[in-house]
């Protein structure tokens, strides 16, 4: 018996800066990668440009408008169960306090400090960028 091919999501997410701050959110309980860091978003639904699934999610889970710049980085990471082909976006508040609205908990992390949170792995090769100022 052959085993399936692990689906292919495509993920899009958001660095919404304040100084040297950046907006995190901890995944709830009961939810894929639970208790792990991870920038702002989800998933790209049909019919939906990257952009409009980030504006989109950020509603939905934040309760803001955001005004999504360029893509800043993309790559792919392959967990047991699914393949994240993941983009990050540059994003500006343009309306509304981030809160969570999906029972995630939200902070605003040090850039510099991002590696003392457990992240999610697709999240993990961009810390260190991050940290030094590159993205």
């Amino acid at each position: 018996m052959a085993l399936a091919e692990p689906r292919l999501v495509r993920v899009v997410a958001a660095l919404i800066a304040r100084g040297d701050h950046l907006l995190i959110q901890q995944r709830p309980a009961g939810s894929a990668r639970a208790g792990l860091w991870e920038f702002p978003g989800g998933k790209r639904e049909a019919g939906e440009t990257d952009e409009q699934a980030l504006a989109r999610e950020c509603h939905e889970e934040l309760g803001v408008t955001v005004v999504v710049g360029p893509r800043l980085w993309q790559g792919e990471h392959a967990y047991e169960d699914l393949v994240v082909s993941l983009a990050i976006f540059g994003c500006l508040l343009a309306d509304g306090e981030p809160r969570p609205l999906c029972d995630q908990r939200l902070l605003w992390a040090d850039r510099k400090r991002l590696a003392d949170y457990p992240f999610v792995a697709a999240d993990v090769p961009l810390l260190g960028p991050l940290a030094r100022g590159e993205l």
